[in-house]
């Protein structure tokens, strides 16, 4: 048995006062004030283009100064929900700033919105020394899980375990390791149902770079309707019910579909594994009717894209699908169905950076994070925006 857990339970350090509606009041009481660091770019000496194959991290490698990582929500620094940044690719121009709040004159009517509904799970499951990550539900009713060491700000990758091994967690429960699935990843299995377990013994996932806890509701967006991600999709975080109405009434059209998010991993550039999705059927021909009426299909989130390049046939038509999916969208695959995606700031070299080169292309994407390095853009999920539009 790993020495380095034991069955005492972390302290409970979720302020209860937040609630994500306050984002639209923009009521900074809630929230500890405390400052990220100053947004600089210093130490920027440009970004190199690499060469990199399909299964490996993008070919854009930078530096990001510790300084550009978001470390608390917007409503901290008493912002709204959508008004943080919004930088703009589109094609061949400059790019161009703007507030996520301007998003429905940045697009036209018979838009199409497509969106991640996928609620966020308290993921993290914390001993004194250990931390366990639920990541993805299997089939079997066995969960693939990470285990990271606790460090007096977060946690980092823990290399222990074995086959076979069982791990005691607070309330009782234990966790049997069956076998690694990937280099970090375990397939294991809890002795009770695991939703229900996180939801009373469990805590968001945080990094690092967020610099203390923050409650479950700082996770979710407001289309989180299906419990099931261990980490937010936090391309729609920005979104308010206030800018969902300014859209509608503009003309753009909002449809959701479903892809369960697993940890990411902010150490390595790996690609990503299979994660639950559903395109519902409404959704498919809401995509097909927009494009085939010359309207753009804008995915929120490179969840979305992954869900619907998954369902979308050689012509580029969606039509209804859901399983597990293991499609990684790379400037080799391309993409059939989306034409603008709404997306945060990505590490260098992540996978993530694959898809962004295969929607906006290596030169444009170049720019834009030149930009955005240059300007002093908030990365990771409680930070700025990137709105990519490839007409």
């Amino acid at each position: 048995m790993t020495p380095a857990l034991d069955r005492r339970e972390s302290e409970p350090t979720t302020p209860a006062a937040f609630d994500r509606r306050e984002s639209e009041r923009a009521t900074p009481a809630a929230f500890d004030r405390r400052e990220s660091e100053p947004a600089t770019s210093a130490g920027f000496s440009g970004l190199e283009r690499r060469g990199a194959g399909p299964e490996v991290g993008g070919g854009l490698d930078f530096v990001l100064p510790p300084g550009l990582s978001a470390r608390e929500p917007p409503e901290a620094r008493g912002m709204a929900r959508d008004a943080v940044r919004l930088l703009v690719s589109r094609g061949d121009q400059a790019p161009s700033h703007h507030h996520f709040g301007d998003l429905p004159e940045l697009l036209e009517p018979g838009d199409l919105i497509v969106v991640n509904n996928s609620a966020t799970l308290p993921a993290a499951v914390r001993l004194d020394r250990l931390a366990v990550h639920f990541s993805t539900a299997r089939q079997d009713g066995t969960w693939l899980v990470e285990l990271r060491r606790r460090t007096a700000r977060a946690s980092e990758p823990y290399a222990g375990g074995e086959p076979g091994e069982w791990l005691p967690l607070p309330g009782g429960a234990t966790l049997r390791l069956i076998e690694r699935e990937t280099p970090r990843l375990w397939r294991a299995a809890l002795d009770r149902d695991v939703e229900a377990y996180l939801q009373a013994h469990g805590a968001p996932i945080r990094y690092s770079y967020v610099t203390r806890d923050w409650p479950i509701e700082a996770y979710q967006t407001v289309f989180a309707t299906v419990p099931g991600s261990a980490e937010m999709p936090s391309a729609a975080r920005p979104f308010t019910d206030r800018l969902v109405t300014a859209l509608v009434a503009r003309g753009i059209g909002i449809a959701p579909i479903t892809l369960h998010t697993g940890v990411a991993s902010p150490e390595k550039d790996e690609p990503p594994y299979a994660e639950r999705y559903e395109v519902p059927p409404a959704t498919a021909r809401l995509v097909d009717l927009t494009r085939r009426n010359g309207g753009r299909v804008v995915a929120a989130g490179t969840t979305v894209v992954r869900a619907l390049e998954t369902a979308a046939g050689p012509d580029g038509r969606v039509r209804p699908a859901r399983g597990w999916t293991r499609h990684l969208v790379t400037p080799r695959s391309g993409v059939r169905a989306v034409t603008g995606l709404i997306t945060g700031l990505h590490e260098p070299r992540s996978s993530h950076l694959l898809m962004l080169t295969a929607i906006a292309g290596e030169p444009a994407l170049a720019r834009a994070y030149e930009e955005a390095l240059r300007a002093g853009y908030l990365w990771h999920e409680f930070g700025d925006t990137h709105l990519i539009l490839r007409k």
